[in-house]
């Protein structure tokens, strides 16, 4: 194939994309779009080794810099495309460029504190590599007092962190067990209990009204901080697409292929909405595995190949002592039961989400290794399973 490929997106997915468009022989030019000043990096790292200083940047580079140059995938970087035309890209420095295929990763976008003083250049996001330095920066001297407003999985991941640097840790949050839209409130409050056992302090049910140069305002009082660290979630980035005229809804409206409602204009990862054809519904994930997958499919796509996102959702978490790694599909999960294998006490366990026919629609194994494979299959097949087999941790999973 001698068409041009164009990559919209400096994050896992575009990378992944580009990678999978040589691999599956393509022979066309390749350039790659990265708003940043980086290599196109993965974000994991950022809440976890890399803030913790354990790892360097190097281990959330997706790929080398000399990479791009050997495999012929034109990088640019800290440059933004303003718009999107019938086949063609205008660059922030107003340059045009054609396209026969086009990939938008443009991920998402932390969203915003919405309260007075919320524009203090103090308050701290952690979506990119350069926010992660500065909040590292922030906390590794240890013995100061942080805020983390937001109790999802990057508030938590970063109140771990900023404790395990020796930080006084308080997260505040409107709801009264951390996680709960996320894993439920039984497993929530086990996190909750983590966190305290470590030291961190949960102010549940609470308002922000300010921030200010004394600390996080409440409408229980105000919260000192040297430290605020804004974690309430993230929104696509669905500018460039909303713009072009694109189908958006929670991002970029895609088909199971991942084409968008544009003639070959393709979207993957954070920004992406795609119908999935194993539960007959949309839903737009915003984990690594997910960009991986969908960076995947989408060059496939592109390349004329009949391919479609059907992966189960995975993502993981490390926070203290604890490792736990989920499967499953979050939207069938939230009216499923839960059930569990091993020791919950000693955060030790599987847990399963059952539908009302007793099929696997999720897991999660914590502090338990090598059985994501397992939990997996069950997931996919779909069919129900005896209960009392599941919970027992004397039976292999592989027996069920």
């Amino acid at each position: 194939m001698t068409d041009r490929f164009v990559i919209v997106g400096g994050g896992l997915a575009a990378a992944t994309a580009a990678e999978e468009l040589r691999e599956r022989g393509v022979r066309g030019e390749i350039a790659l779009f990265a708003a940043e000043p980086h290599v196109p990096y993965q974000r994991p790292p950022l809440s976890k080794g890399y803030l913790l200083g354990a790892e360097g940047a190097d281990s959330a580079f997706v790929h080398p810099a000399t990479w791009y140059d050997e495999h012929d995938i034109a990088l640019t970087t800290g440059t933004r495309v303003q718009a999107l035309g019938d086949h063609r890209l205008t660059l922030d420095d107003g340059r045009e460029m054609p396209f026969d295929r086009l990939l938008i990763a443009t991920g998402a976008k932390p969203r915003a504190l919405d309260v007075a003083g919320a524009g203090d250049p103090r308050i701290r996001y952690l979506r990119t590599l350069d926010d992660s330095e500065r909040l590292k920066a922030d906390l590794a001297p240890g013995g100061r007092h942080v805020v983390v407003i937001g109790a999802g999985w990057i508030g938590l991941e970063t109140a771990a962190a900023a404790r395990t640097y020796g930080n006084d840790v308080t997260v505040v949050m409107r709801g009264e067990v951390p996680l709960a839209s996320a894993v439920g409130a039984e497993i929530g409050s086990m996190f909750r209990e983590l966190h305290e056992q470590h030291g961190v302090v949960f102010r549940s049910g609470a308002q922000i009204t300010a921030l200010g140069p004394d600390g996080v305002h409440t409408d229980g009082g105000v919260i000192a901080a040297d430290v605020m660290v804004a974690g309430i979630g993230a929104a696509p980035d669905t500018a460039l697409a909303e713009a072009a005229g694109l189908a958006v809804d929670n991002g970029i409206l895609t088909d199971a292929h991942l084409a968008t409602s544009a003639p070959d204009i393709f979207a993957a990862g954070d920004v992406a909405n795609p119908m999935h054809p194993v539960i007959g519904q949309r839903m737009r994930n915003e984990h690594w595995a997910n960009a991986i997958a969908g960076g995947k499919v989408a060059a496939a796509s592109m390349a004329g190949v009949d391919a479609v996102l059907d992966e189960i959702p995975y993502f993981y978490t490390d926070q203290f002592d604890l490792g736990m790694e989920y499967s499953g599909y979050p939207p069938l999960a939230r009216d499923a039961r839960v059930v569990y294998r091993g020791d919950r006490a000693a955060r030790e366990f599987v847990a399963f989400w059952l539908s009302p026919t007793g099929a696997v629609v999720a897991g999660m194994n914590v502090n338990v290794w090598d059985v994501n494979d397992q939990v997996q299959r069950l997931i996919r097949e779909a069919r129900p399973v005896d209960e009392a087999r599941l919970t027992d941790p004397a039976v292999d999973l592989s027996a069920l």
